[in-house]
């Protein structure tokens, strides 16, 4: 049986048109939540997968011509988690769709499922099986059929997410042969966030990684769809014998992610974005998790309607604050 939460959040405030531009972010952020609902699972039929594709789809009561983010989670994680992204986005006008990828705990894999080495690649086809489905995803929330902009799709991951969002952009994974793999991108993605993602391979893996992860060998060279990269100063991954920097190689090498969002004394999950009250977070910072609310936020609204001020105000505020959370370059 499907689950459907109603998330009013400060009603109070005028809900705010995706097609209207405020004239800046802060008092948006303050106050102007409209209430979303929220539907999981949807099942998507998967032939060749194994399982059926689980989903939840948030998306605000009111509006027209909603833009769409697809979200890919991190390792382990599922559609019950990143509750303070999803609720920020889907209050702010987004629809959102989580799926739950097969590396998930909630699914139990064997260590020795065939399928593990080519996780990687099951991510890609479950984000491009959710835009293959938009017209069953909008009728299993009530009210949402025929509200959803197609044409302003995003994709959005977190670490393994970001990896996954990176070859949805064109990023390719090079293969033990080093030759590089295919082109796994789509057109019907506009624009990405990948949230401290994995950086490049070959030397700058770990012995681990690149035992166990061989996968994360990637070119960004080809990576020309759109992103903001978001890091975190002190995000030391184990996957890499480089420092906090490694997450930053997709904007650095890539020549189309824009630009990079580093949060200052953030570390992998940058204050606690996986969920409330997740105990895996190590730097644990209420206002880190509200500068990724809305920084990617922002970045989206003004990537998908060119014109919208709000990265631009985002961008000035954070460098005008007394102290602020983090810095922005931008090519």
């Amino acid at each position: 049986m499907r689950n459907i939460a109603l998330a009013a959040l400060m009603t109070a405030a005028p809900a705010v048109s995706p097609a209207q531009a405020p004239s800046a972010i802060e008092p948006l952020v303050a106050g102007a939540f409209t209430p979303y609902v929220s539907v999981s699972p949807v099942v998507l039929s998967a032939p060749g997968r194994g399982l059926d594709l689980e989903v939840r789809v948030s998306a605000p009561v009111t509006g027209r011509h909603l833009p769409i983010i697809i979200f890919s989670h991190g390792n382990g994680w599922s559609l019950d988690g990143y509750g303070p992204l999803v609720h920020f986005w889907a209050s702010h006008g987004f629809i959102v769709v989580q799926p739950t990828h097969l590396d998930s705990r909630a699914l139990r894999l064997d260590p020795d499922d065939p399928r593990r080495p080519l996780i990687w690649r099951y991510r890609v086809n479950d984000m491009k099986r959710i835009l293959d489905n938009l017209d069953r995803l909008e009728a299993s929330v009530p009210g949402l059929k025929g509200r959803a902009d197609r044409t302003r799709i995003a994709a959005v991951g977190h670490s393994y997410g970001g990896h996954t969002t990176a070859l949805l952009l064109g990023a390719r994974v090079i293969g033990r042969d080093r030759r590089i793999g295919e082109d796994l991108s789509d057109p019907r993605i506009k624009v990405g966030v990948l949230i401290t993602p994995s950086g490049k391979g070959g030397g700058d893996l770990s012995p681990f990684a690149a035992e166990h992860y061989p996968f994360l060998d990637v070119s960004f060279g080809e990576m020309t769809g759109r992103a903001l990269v978001v890091v975190g100063d002190k995000d030391q991954s184990r996957l890499s014998v480089r420092g906090p920097d490694w997450s930053t190689d997709a904007y650095h090498l890539s020549p189309g992610a824009d630009c990079l969002a580093t949060l200052f004394g953030g570390e992998h999950l940058l204050g606690g974005i996986s969920g409330f009250e997740v105990k895996e977070t190590t730097d644990e910072n209420p206002d880190r998790v509200a500068a990724v609310q809305r920084i990617s936020w922002a970045y989206l609204r003004t990537a998908l309607y060119p014109g919208d001020p709000a990265w631009a105000a985002m961008s000035a505020a954070l460098k005008a604050a007394a102290k602020p959370q983090g810095r922005i370059d931008c090519k």
